[in-house]
């Protein structure tokens, strides 16, 4: 039992770090389609309208704040939270079952 629970914790984990990768691949193809699309529009005015950093730096940082929680505990979301929040929702599903019987 201990090691289907470990098991399970394992494979959500690395789902977590494999849904990061995801994002950092759409982050790396999609800015530089919209690098490309933004050079080609304005190709002399290299600093003045370059939408493109805004969206790199906006997106940027979600993409930081995606790979602390993937990769680092944050303190309000962090495992004891998680297992809390785990242990509750079975206590509750433990009295709704109660509750039918």
């Amino acid at each position: 039992m201990r090691e289907d629970i470990n098991y399970y914790k394992a494979k959500k984990r690395v789902e977590k770090i494999k849904g990061f990768y995801g994002h950092l691949f759409s982050y790396i193809v999609i800015n530089l389609v919209l690098y490309l699309v933004n050079y080609i529009t304005y190709p002399n005015d290299f600093w003045f309208d370059h939408w493109f950093y805004w969206q790199l730096l906006l997106w940027g940082i979600g993409l930081v704040i995606h790979g602390i929680v993937v990769f680092y505990s944050l303190p309000i979301f962090g495992k004891e939270w998680e297992e809390r929040k785990v242990q509750e929702f079975m206590q509750d599903e433990k009295q709704q079952n109660n509750k039918l019987e």
